[in-house]
């Protein structure tokens, strides 16, 4: 089941007995979730209405109980449990043991005044599990995954809506540049925005230069930008921001690295025939990151990109050796990149 298709029948009334979020964007699971509350129960009726278990301290047989005991002083009741990781193929601690026959049954004659919502993050489910596959007939999945990149930006343009303020032309982009692409953090970011600009105000990208706080990673994928474009002023502009800030110059460079890692395995899987949305998924990056590294490799041959992570690798060692200056090292790099 689609992610909006489930809000939709949501909104309408229309209720599974049963549900199973599964993704790496929480935000996305706790938007579901609180959907359902406000749609399922009433205001004066979640304090006893509304259960919360977490699945790796209580097993899915006293969930299952909950859910098919009769709700106190209210038509219908929402129980939801965190953590289901048995659903995926990842290694169980073993701390609690959990009766997935029990779950199987459950499935085929749930409560009818129960909603019951298994979360997990994670990208995969383990199809090969019966249980998975029974819930998969039964239309109860609802993926919760990283947002394709025009999702992502229309994603901020409807947030923007709600807080009442609108992005000027390339602001939605620039922001996603500036804080990344966890929602969670966009959502604090556009918060941001609101308190700034007020009501029927229009961001722009000189107002996130000056409000969004970049993290690192994110300093690091514009200097790489920068790098790219040749515009090697702004590149030793925001190496020195880094430095002031006391970044180790260590993982400056291997930040860089990373990047250029990730322009060299976008740049061959493209030349093999993969979408964007394919390499998003190989090799485990947001889409709207293959995008821009697509971008990025267009102005480099496979050879010299090659030649730059063997750089970076020599620099990283040098430093670690103490063969050069870190800072001297990072600076030599960038004139190298620059005379080059």
């Amino acid at each position: 089941m689609e992610y909006k298709q489930a809000l939709k029948q949501i909104a309408k009334g229309q209720f599974a007995p049963v549900y199973v979020c599964y993704g790496s964007e929480s935000y996305l699971i706790q938007e579901f979730v609180q959907r359902l509350t406000e749609h399922l129960i009433e205001p004066e009726q979640r304090a006893f209405a509304v259960g919360r278990y977490d699945l790796a301290e209580t097993p899915i047989d006293a969930v299952i109980e909950e859910a098919e005991t009769l709700p106190f002083l209210a038509e219908r009741k929402l129980v939801v449990a965190s953590g289901a990781a048995f659903l995926t193929g990842a290694k169980e601690s073993g701390k609690v043991e959990h009766n997935m026959d029990r779950l199987t049954a459950y499935l085929k004659a749930p409560a009818e005044f129960t909603v019951l919502v298994l979360t997990v993050s994670a990208d995969k489910l383990d199809e090969r599990k019966k249980i998975v596959k029974a819930l998969k007939d039964a239309d109860r999945l609802v993926p919760c995954g990283m947002l394709g990149e025009a999702e992502l930006t229309q994603w901020l343009q409807q947030q923007a809506d709600k807080a009442g303020f609108s992005f000027a032309p390339g602001a939605a982009e620039q922001l996603i540049q500036y804080a990344g692409t966890s929602l969670q953090t966009l959502v604090k970011e556009v918060e941001k925005c609101s308190l700034y600009i007020g009501s029927g105000g229009v961001i722009t990208t000189d107002d996130l230069g000056q409000l969004v706080t970049k993290t690192v990673e994110q300093d690091i994928f514009q200097m790489v930008e920068h790098i790219v474009q040749m515009k090697m002023e702004d590149a030793f502009t925001m190496l020195a921001e880094l430095l002031r800030r006391k970044e180790e110059p260590i993982k400056i460079v291997m930040l860089i690295a990373r990047q250029f890692r990730i322009i060299l395995q976008v740049k061959d899987m493209t030349q093999q025939g993969y979408s964007q949305q394919q390499i998003a998924g190989q090799i485990g990056v947001h889409p709207y990151a293959v995008k821009i590294a697509a971008g990025q490799a267009g102005r480099f041959d496979t050879g010299r990109l090659m030649s730059i992570l063997q750089q970076l690798a020599d620099l990283d060692y040098r430093m670690k050796s103490g063969k050069i200056d870190k800072v001297l090292g990072l600076e030599l790099f960038l004139l190298r990149l620059a005379a080059a």
